[in-house]
């Protein structure tokens, strides 16, 4: 965040001296980082509370929340930098001061660092919101490089590119706009419940079956509560089990889960009779 809001003031400050859209609105999308970086930290404090009476699933979905609105944040900031920088190609200006360069190549070179940092993390922790603000790192290097791009063409040919500045403001919101739609898609995706890929939930089926009496995995469904995932197990076992020994086991294939897979806060065990060992009971009784 106080990098972020360092190189805010640097090139808003830098590009009106300078007299630069495009470094202006590179700016501006830098300013709004700090609130989403905010937002993320926030929600991230929110989501480490443990589970109580009232969120008997923890606290986790905040976190996403985090995320959702840091998409939000950046299709509306897109926009509004993608309709101002259109406002000013028709305005007369004077040609952008080269020095206004520096803060883009500054920026460019330290959001590329804090992008691949936070992804890197956020993905060890699974992180929605972490990754999301990655995302946010990226994008600024895309919107750095356009500015520059068009800040460069501008300062080399003033009265040929006369409107590449400005332009190159528009394809910044252009590009902010476009990261926050991805952002706000998969983290719905999240909060809709939708499934982790099928090599996780084989791994749970995998793990789950090492249990010794756990003969079969009828259904297994998985949905993310901020940084773990909560199971929902259908557990098949010898029909001929008492309740006690079918609860015991459902006990062990739980924690079996949680000790295994550090990224599942917890199983949900549903025990069901395994239709093969009950044909095969059903057949020696008869004989």
């Amino acid at each position: 965040m106080l990098v972020s809001a360092g190189l805010a003031a640097a090139k808003i400050i830098i590009g009106l001296r300078a007299n630069s859209t495009a470094v202006v609105s590179d700016g501006l999308e830098s300013a709004g980082d700090v609130l989403a970086s905010g937002l993320v930290l926030l929600g991230l404090v929110m989501a480490s509370k443990p589970p109580d009476a009232q969120h008997p699933y923890g606290h986790g979905r905040l976190e996403t929340l985090s995320a959702l609105v840091v998409g939000i944040m950046l299709v509306v900031g897109g926009s509004l930098i993608s309709f101002r920088s259109l406002e000013r190609v028709s305005e007369v200006q004077h040609a952008p001061a080269a020095y206004a360069i520096w803060p883009l190549l500054a920026s460019i070179a330290i959001k590329s660092i804090m992008s691949v940092a936070k992804r890197r993390y956020g993905r060890k922790i699974r992180s929605s919101a972490l990754v999301a603000d990655a995302w946010n790192d990226t994008v600024d290097v895309l919107s750095g490089s356009t500015a520059l791009v068009a800040l460069g063409l501008t300062v080399i040919d003033p009265r040929k590119f006369v409107a590449a500045d400005h332009l190159g403001g528009c394809a910044v919101g252009a590009i902010v706009m476009f990261l926050g739609i991805r952002v706000v898609r998969d983290t719905t995706l999240l909060l809709m419940d939708t499934m982790p890929d099928p090599a996780a939930l084989d791994r749970i089926r995998q793990v789950a079956l090492t249990v010794p009496g756990a003969l079969g995995v009828e259904k297994c469904f998985a949905r993310k509560t901020g940084l773990q995932w909560h199971v929902d197990l259908h557990l098949e076992v010898d029909p001929g089990m008492s309740v006690y020994d079918s609860h015991e086991l459902a006990t062990k294939v739980r924690d079996r889960v949680r000790e295994r897979l550090d990224w599942v806060a917890d199983v949900l065990v549903h025990v069901e009779p395994h239709l093969f060992a009950a044909t095969l009971d059903g057949k020696h009784g008869k004989s």
